[in-house]
C-alpha cells in the first residue's frame, strides 16, 4: 500500500534527496512530503516533537538524535560527504586562494562576503563564522557579509551579484547557474561535512522510509552524487 513519507533534510543534499525522491515516488507509487532546511534549524524541529519519517542531516546531528532516542539507532547509514568551497560569480576575475594566507586577503579585498547566518542553523556558515574568528578577520568580514538562509541562497547572492566571494558546500553551489566553485578552501583550512540518514524513532511509515534509504545508497547512484559534488559513503 503506497504511503506518505516525510523527509526532513539538509540543504546540502538536496538537489540529490530530492532527484532520486522523484524517480523512487514514480516507481514505488509512495508520495514524498519533502522539507528541507540548515541542518540545526531540522534538529530543532525535531528536538521540539515534530514527526518525520525519514531524517537526513549532518552525521553529528544525527549522532545527538541518537542519543537523545529519536532514531532508530540500525537505520543510521552515512549518505556523503561534501567539501566547503569558494565561490566567485561566472566569468569574474578569480582571486587567489591558493594558501591560507590568500585567501584571508581574498577576503579582505573583496567588498562583499557571502556565507550562510550562523543564526540560521547552517554546518557550514557555523564553522566559517568560527573560521573567520581563528583568521582574525571576523570584525572586518562581517561588516560586509551577505548572509543567507543557506548554502543555495550564498550561491544566488554571488551568481545575481549581490555579493562578491563566498563560501559554502559545493554540492549547494553545483546546481547554481551563475555561480563557480573556484576550489576547496586550501590547506589547514579545509573542511568537510558527512551527512547520514536515519529513520525516526516515530516514523508512522517506517517500512516507505527504509524502502527510500535504500533507494538513495543504491550503489548505481553512485556516480549521481559524485557529480552532484557529493563523495558517496556507500
Amino acid at each position: 500500500m503506497a504511503a506518505e513519507i516525510k523527509v526532513m533534510s539538509a540543504g546540502a543534499v538536496q538537489s540529490m534527496v530530492a532527484a532520486l525522491g522523484a524517480e523512487f515516488e514514480r516507481e514505488s507509487g509512495n508520495k514524498l512530503n519533502l522539507n528541507f532546511g540548515t541542518a540545526g534549524s531540522l534538529r530543532d524541529r525535531i528536538k521540539g516533537g515534530e514527526a518525520a519519517d525519514l531524517v537526513v542531516l549532518s552525521e553529528s546531528i544525527i549522532a545527538g538524535l541518537d542519543k537523545l532516542g529519536l532514531v532508530v539507532p540500525g537505520s543510521i547509514t552515512d549518505l556523503g560527504r561534501t567539501v566547503t568551497g569558494v565561490v566567485v560569480r561566472e566569468g569574474a576575475a578569480i582571486p587567489n586562494i591558493s594558501t591560507p594566507e590568500a585567501f584571508k586577503q581574498a577576503l579582505r579585498n573583496a567588498r562583499t562576503v557571502a556565507y550562510t547566518d550562523p543564526k540560521a542553523g547552517g554546518s557550514g556558515g557555523i564553522m566559517f563564522a568560527a573560521l573567520l574568528e581563528k583568521m582574525g578577520i571576523a570584525e572586518e568580514v562581517n561588516k560586509k557579509a551577505v548572509l543567507g538562509k543557506g548554502g543555495v541562497d550564498v550561491a544566488l547572492s554571488i551568481a545575481e551579484g549581490r555579493a562578491e566571494i563566498g563560501t559554502t558546500f559545493i554540492s549547494e553551489v553545483l546546481p547554481v547557474k551563475g555561480a563557480k566553485v573556484i576550489g576547496p578552501l586550501p590547506g589547514a583550512l579545509h573542511n568537510a561535512n558527512t551527512y547520514t540518514a536515519a529513520i525516526h524513532a516515530g516514523s508512522p511509515a517506517h517500512e516507505g522510509a527504509a524502502a527510500l534509504l535504500r533507494y538513495l545508497t543504491n550503489p548505481a547512484a553512485r556516480a549521481r552524487w559524485t557529480a552532484a559534488g557529493l563523495e558517496p559513503a556507500f
